[in-house]
């Protein structure tokens, strides 16, 4: 584990960097460009330091273990191809860091932009480096949110929202497909982990499986790498700063794609569905990206058909399952990652210094930006693929592939020609970029004067375009090692023999390379007078735009579809939601008993005992008048709800739970409090009329249906219960609970072990759930505060009078103090006791009934007769109870607990137990888990307290605001 703990600093520096940045200054701007571009350096120097241990074909790891028994762990994984990749994502990241210190603007909240950044970069990390699938689709879907901030950075533009909005759908939709496939694979595998999988390509390629798992696979990188015919999605990101597009078109999200399609290619490649899906969802993407790109206005929209066309490439080339065409796809990736970082640099730097990316407006650039227009020159070479730039070399291996046999299929035929089209087209976007911006007269109506930007924003630029020259004229000392370790890891002992040498003789794709160059210069020579028009967008295929199929899609399930089911089940009122609920579980459990049946058991049935009868015939009328109540008087209906669950907690006792009676007591007392208290807001009860039909028959027929769908639930749940009592339980589960209880969590009280220890992480989800619905009451309920009072109508008044109609008998002179004075003592008296109970449940949980759940409950009995006592200013102020980082503090220490099992070697929430013998108190259990059960403890009283608060300030009016003078209207 040692071995591999640079790899997890790898990937936490880049959150943590977040965090810091989310709270600097939002002026800050050099300290939060400093921090990025340091963490982006400090990841770059780790993941460089790696090399020689990856170089000879070496894999480290880092596992932190989560959930052994499903096959969850954190895992880590660093081989030769990850290696490079994550060389891309940090060193690509820190020039980009440094390029945008110099064009975001000090009116932005560039801190915030650093922070989503960051976090980004650190989920691109964590999907390279990820060494279980289930782990990788996390980091993925974590990609597509970041990048959604990212996109939509800007939000007070309407395109940085629909094109973030649009993305996130898409690539978010893809990842739902790819969780899918990768449970699939770990099904037919029987591991998520990336090594097993990896070795599996056999047991993979043979199962029925196979065909749906890679149809999801795929629909998942296709999305993200925008193919065909996903590909809509990423002109709209080009509203997002540039520094942002640079990243995302080169080392990040695009990328994403095509790196699991080739992390996956020894597992997933080889078949005739492979191929034929691959290859044409590549080929589509490969033409239609480089025609669109010809006509494109804006210069990133440009860059950005074009980087949607190389993607192709490199899609089409992963497609041949060929490993030579695998070679050409990894160096093809490196190349682009450089040429096209550099070329949105250069464009952001254009817009930065002119005002505008608008090729209509930009002309005779050269003669004021001369460094500026060479570095873009170069890099757009490198993109059309001139002799000399690394673009050059991996087009030449792309053209010696696309005329090689692989499939006989007219598909594989016509890949040759289709691969001459593709590289005349770029031949011709990129003249466009070079001549249409840096060549012909002045332009003379730009928004600001252009010059040569600052040199630190010109270096990002700069150190890219010199790898660019340096790959393309010396690729055996530059760019061959790292190469060749990339393609070992991915290939292993299939790699085969390739070269890297600038010049193999007269051949076939020198040939191809000729001829798409030269007609390319002419294919743009002949679209000049079309091209000056100013059309905007290709001919022919302008109307067919992606995202307006795309739109009607959405439109159709979200409104029209989705509209009528709503017609048909939709409901704003709860009664109505719940007797759907209730009538689907039912229907969903008769299914079973029509098709299997259900007959007790053969267990001899336990002595008849009147007096537990007794007892339900008790709760049952209880329960019956409370729901007949609830037409009449909910506080009554309250009562006999009490009633009933006394009577559960009666049961519980009488069945030998001392755990679950005590629970259900607390939570009856804390909820019927809290439920009186919302009660008075309650909407009235609204009896609609009929047609024909009386309402008050109408609501006696709604009643009847309510009787008889709750007598159906109830007794289908009481013939279950029966069933599985009557039957033998020779090997349950309660067996090995009862055994290992204590051997293995240190407790005599097995509930309590149950769940804080076996069920934990149950645990641990439930108090998450309670927290966050504590929150959505305290929202939900500040949004609807009751109508403003006069401002002549004082709060303490009010109360007075209410006071002396409910009292008209009182002796002259007393105040409503007085009569709560006594009351108020005696509650804030039982403070301390209750207190003290609760704490005496906490420390006994382990062995005996009670526990952190139990024990906040009590606590929480204990605020709400303080509230009743003081009000929750009282609360606030003299016990100091916040209930926010009361829940926060608990949720952290539930999961710090959680955690610490790691630092020994442990999985997740893997407690720890010994037995302390305190003076006075005697001997208490001091195992982990308590620190668990605190944290459950703070959560419980903290999510109370806020329900508290929130139905306790819909009590309280707000004054009616003075009404303002007619002069001062007319002031202002």
């Amino acid at each position: 584990m040692s071995s591999g703990l640079p790899l997890l600093a790898i990937v936490a520096l880049p959150f943590i960097g977040s965090l810091v940045a989310a709270f600097l200054r939002q002026d800050a701007r050099n300290g939060a460009a400093f921090l990025a571009g340091a963490v982006a350096l400090c990841g770059t120097a780790l993941t460089a330091l790696q090399y020689p241990a990856v170089s000879h074909g070496g894999v480290l790891h880092f596992g932190i273990e989560w959930l052994p028994t499903l096959g969850l762990d954190f895992t880590l994984r660093m081989d030769g191809f990850t290696w490079l990749f994550a060389m891309l994502v940090t060193g690509i990241g820190f020039l980009v860091a440094l390029y945008a210190r110099y064009y975001m603007s000090p009116a932005d909240p560039v801190p915030r932009f650093f922070a989503f950044l960051l976090a980004f970069m650190g989920a691109m990390l964590g999907i390279v480096l990820s060494g279980n699938l289930i782990q990788l689709v996390f980091f993925w879907e974590l990609t597509s949110l970041f990048s959604f901030l990212l996109i939509g950075y800007w939000h007070h533009n309407p395109g940085a929202r629909d094109g973030a909005r649009l993305a996130l759908t898409v690539t978010a939709t893809g990842g739902l497909c790819l969780l899918v496939g990768v449970l699939l694979i770990g099904h037919i595998v029987g591991s998520y982990d990336l090594d097993v999988v990896l070795a599996s390509g056999n047991k993979i390629r043979g199962s029925s499986l196979y065909l749906p798992a890679l149809i999801l696979v795929l629909l998942g990188a296709l999305t993200k790498s925008a193919q065909f015919p996903f590909h809509f999605w990423l002109p709209h990101a080009m509203a997002a700063p540039t520094p942002v597009s640079a990243y995302l078109h080169s080392a990040t999200m695009v990328k994403a794609g095509v790196f699991l399609l080739t992390l996956l290619w020894p597992v997933l490649a080889g078949t005739e569905a492979w191929f034929y899906i691959v290859v044409s969802a590549g080929l589509c993407t490969l033409v239609l990206g480089a025609y669109a790109a010809i006509f494109q206005q804006d210069l990133k929209g440009l860059l950005a058909y074009s980087t949607i066309s190389h993607l192709g490439l490199i899609t089409i080339l992963l497609g041949l399952s060929s490993p030579l065409a695998t070679v050409a796809a990894v160096f093809h990736t490196i190349n682009h990652a450089t040429f096209k970082a550099s070329l949105f640099m250069a464009a952001g730097i254009i817009d930065h210094e002119t005002g505008t990316r608008d090729i209509r407006r930009l002309s005779g650039l050269f003669r004021f930006m001369p460094i500026t227009a060479t570095l873009a020159m170069v890099a757009a070479a490198a993109m059309a693929g001139v002799p000399l730039l690394n673009g050059f070399l991996s087009k030449e291996m792309f053209f010696a592939e696309a005329a090689a046999f692989h499939v006989d299929s007219m598909l594989d035929h016509s890949l040759p020609w289709f691969a001459m089209l593709f590289s005349a087209f770029s031949v011709a976007y990129s003249l466009r970029f070079i001549h249409g911006v840096f060549f012909g007269p002045p332009a003379t109506d730009l928004p600001r004067k252009p010059h040569e930007p600052p040199h630190w924003m010109r270096f990002p630029v700069e150190f890219l375009v010199l790898a660019c020259l340096l790959v393309g004229v010396l690729p055996a000392l530059t760019i061959k090692p790292f190469l060749a370790t990339a393609v070992r890891s991915v290939l292993g002992p299939d790699t085969p023999y390739y070269s890297l040498a600038v010049w193999h003789g007269f051949n076939e794709p020198l040939l191809m390379s000729v001829i798409a160059l030269c007609g390319g210069v002419i294919l743009y020579w002949l679209l000049q007078g079309y091209l000056a028009k100013g059309i905007d967008g290709p001919p022919i295929v302008r109307r067919l735009k992606g995202q307006r199929i795309f739109e009607r899609v959405l439109v159709t399930l979200s409104w029209k579809w989705a509209r009528s089911l709503e017609r048909v089940f939709g409901t704003q009122r709860l009664q109505p939601q719940l007797r759907l609920l209730v009538a689907f579980a039912v229907i969903a459990a008769l299914w079973p008993l029509y098709r299997h049946g259900l007959e007790p058991g053969s267990r001899p049935a336990t002595g008849f005992d009147p007096a537990f009868l007794l007892l339900w015939i008790v709760g049952g009328l209880c329960a019956i008048g409370a729901a007949y109540q609830a037409k009449y008087h909910r506080l009554a209906a309250m009562v006999m709800m009490g009633g009933a669950g006394l009577v559960t907690c009666i049961t519980f006792v009488w069945f030998s739970a001392p755990d679950l009676a005590i629970t259900q007591l607390l939570v009856e007392i804390v909820t019927t409090v809290l439920i009186l208290l919302g009660l008075r807001w309650l909407p009235k009860r609204i009896e609609t009329a009929g047609e024909g039909l009386s309402a008050s028959f109408q609501a006696r027929v709604r009643r009847a249906r309510d009787l008889m769908l709750a007598v159906a639930a109830g007794t289908g749940m009481a013939l279950v219960v029966y069933a599985m009592l009557t039957r033998p339980l020779p090997q349950t589960i309660s067996r090995y609970f009862v055994e290992n209880a204590y051997a293995e969590g240190g407790g005599r009280n097995i509930v309590n072990v149950i769940l804080v220890d076996f069920r934990g992480f149950d645990t641990f989800g439930e108090i998450v759930v309670l927290a966050v619905v504590a929150i959505t009451v305290f929202s939900l309920l500040r949004r609807f505060r009751p109508a403003p009072e006069s401002v002549e109508a004082p709060e303490q008044q009010r109360v007075q009078d209410a006071y002396d109609r409910a009292i008209p008998s009182r002796t002259e002179g007393d105040t409503l103090a007085d009569y709560l004075t006594i009351p108020a003592v005696i509650m804030q008296w039982l403070f301390p006791v209750i207190g003290i109970v609760a704490i005496y449940l906490f420390l006994r949980g382990h062995d005996l009934p009670g526990g952190g759940f139990a024990a906040g409950v009590t606590m929480s009995v204990a605020l709400v007769l303080q509230y009743m006592a003081g009000g929750t200013r009282w609360i606030e102020a003299r016990l100091r109870i916040l209930p926010m980082s009361w829940t926060g503090l608990g949720l952290l220490c539930a999961a710090f607990t959680g955690m610490g099992a790691w630092l020994f070697g442990h999985p997740f929430l893997t407690s720890y137990f010994q037995y302390l013998d305190l003076p006075v108190i005697g001997k208490i259990p001091a195992a982990t888990a308590l620190l668990f059960d605190l944290g459950v403890f703070a959560v419980v009283v903290g999510a109370t307290v806020l329900i508290l608060i929130a139905l306790a300030h819909q009590s309280i009016r707000r004054p009616k605001p003075a009404p303002v003078p007619a002069a001062e209207k007319e002031n202002a």
